[in-house]
């Protein structure tokens, strides 16, 4: 039975939950703490062993996790990982799909998103949405995330209580591919605010300003934003742990930016050079280091 019965008395979906990271983690502690039924699977076993101890079940393999749930949230590095845990030896598509539904947390291109949701429903009948999210791990850890969804609207509507349980915001945006399309859209925005915000903050601690105190004097104006009180006072203090989210994620998106305005004839001069400058801090600072750490990027030799 792929149905429970929870304790207001409504009938409610078992649940799986492949890939734990950064993000994947914590939205999954949320539906376990909610009281679902989670069965979970990560590549690495230390973070799955963690969440079994909170309530969850563990399961081998992608395929047990189908076998146990009928809707399954992913949270993947890359499309690469998407196509493995679907398609690869004892992945989703190689157990029953028929009515089960894949909830695609990932950010991926919309090409690849369309494909795989193509190739999974001739596999075994699995239904898809593509769902990528913004928000960071507090994000994540708070339940505060703004989710952004392509798919039918029953099985976004299916699915809507148990995204809410992980988010604040769960927006269908149209047919598939139309969510990790708004996703592109969110990382322009994030990814040359990053780098403004970087600017902006070296000009003014060179300038011998408390840069610090950005957020407090800019707080109501134009220049406001989520971004400069939460990204402004970590790069001045060097605060990169845990990350907002690592310098490889955040090319690898405005990349993906630049392929599909480069498909749709659009011209997007401000995200090919935030591409560029996480490029150079891919190669300074390295893949896995704070997004943030762009900041770095100007620091004087001795500092």
């Amino acid at each position: 039975m792929a149905w429970v019965s929870g304790a207001d008395g409504q009938s409610r979906e078992k649940l799986g939950y492949l890939g734990l990271g950064m993000m994947g983690f914590p939205m999954t502690r949320r539906l376990v703490n909610a009281g679902y039924d989670v069965t979970v699977w990560n590549r690495s076993p230390g973070k799955a062993a963690a969440l079994v101890e909170a309530g969850a079940k563990g399961a081998a393999h992608p395929r047990d996790v189908a076998a146990a749930a009928s809707i399954i949230f992913t949270c993947l590095t890359d499309a690469v990982a998407v196509e493995e845990v679907m398609f690869g030896a004892d992945g989703l598509a190689t157990a029953a799909g028929s009515g089960k539904l894949v909830v695609d947390f990932s950010s991926i291109h919309p090409d690849a998103a369309r494909l795989i949701a193509a190739r999974l429903k001739a596999a075994n009948g699995m239904g898809w949405i593509d769902a990528p999210v913004s928000g960071g791990t507090v994000g994540a850890d708070e339940g505060t995330l703004a989710v952004m969804a392509g798919g039918d609207v029953s099985d976004i509507e299916r699915v809507r209580p148990y995204v809410l349980a992980m988010a604040r915001r769960f927006t269908h945006m149209g047919p598939l591919g139309a969510g990790q399309t708004t996703k592109l859209c969110n990382q322009v925005i994030v990814g040359c605010a990053m780098a403004v915000l970087a600017e902006a903050t070296r000009l003014a601690v060179n300038a011998g300003i408390d840069a610090k105190r950005l957020p407090e004097a800019l707080t109501g104006g134009f220049a406001d934003s989520i971004p400069l009180q939460l990204f402004v006072p970590r790069m001045v203090q060097g605060i990169h742990s845990p990350p907002f989210g690592h310098i490889a994620t955040m090319l690898k998106d405005l990349d993906t930016v630049i392929d599909v305005a480069r498909d749709t004839s659009t011209p997007v001069p401000m995200a090919g050079l935030a591409a560029q400058l996480f490029r150079l801090a891919k190669s300074a600072r390295g893949a896995n280091a704070d997004a943030l750490e762009i900041y770095k990027l100007s620091a004087p030799k001795d500092g």
